[in-house]
């Protein structure tokens, strides 16, 4: 008999969960105490992937909310959408956010939610890109505030690394999106296991 198991766990054909599932790091989910576990620390990742992004988009939302007029302006400092959408999208964005993070935060419909916030993310770069290609001096607005400010001030080298690396998270948990304390989804092998004793 062989020493090796070609990277399959040597208990498989007993285990009652599905084969085939993967987690955060891409790990079967039912190979759980192989090599360095990293089915069990994949699914902590996924949790704080989560946390992360929800809480960006939920304090991103929040932060808008109060002053609409600011949103407004910050969405007409852009300069790409016709005077008839700005209002529109302005006021509209905050409630998208707000839904998006608390989707995350709380774990229901993670993957939509992921993927919601991806096309988001790519929707802020493109903005925030195209002011800077074009030589605008203007606050994002990520965060509330926004429209015209000195050229000193502004921080386009910033904005776009941190919407890029929130943009590999979302789509790392869009990919992965099994987690701890989530409220939604199915729950993980260890878990089933627990709760059939």
């Amino acid at each position: 008999m062989s020493g090796t198991h070609s990277g399959r766990c040597p208990w498989r054909s007993h285990s009652k969960f599905s084969a085939g599932s993967r987690n955060f790091c891409g790990a079967p989910t039912d190979c759980v105490g192989v090599g360095w576990n990293r089915s069990a620390v994949a699914p902590w990742l996924a949790t704080a992937a989560r946390l992360l992004l929800g809480g960006v988009f939920l304090v991103a939302g929040l932060l808008k909310i109060p002053d609409p007029a600011a949103a407004v302006r910050a969405v007409r400092a852009y300069r790409l959408l016709p005077e008839a959408l700005v209002a529109p999208v302005a006021f509209g964005l905050p409630i998208v956010e707000i839904a998006v993070g608390l989707a995350l935060i709380l774990g229901v419909f993670v993957r939509t939610a992921a993927i919601a916030s991806a096309v988001l993310l790519v929707v802020y770069l493109v903005g925030v890109g195209s002011a800077w290609a074009r030589g605008l001096a203007i606050d994002c607005g990520c965060f509330g505030g926004g429209g015209a400010i000195a050229k000193a001030d502004t921080a386009y080298p910033t904005e776009v690394l941190r919407d890029g690396a929130l943009l590999l998270v979302a789509l790392a948990l869009a990919r992965w999106p099994r987690s701890r304390l989530a409220l939604g989804g199915r729950p993980l092998p260890d878990e089933e296991f627990a709760r059939a004793r």
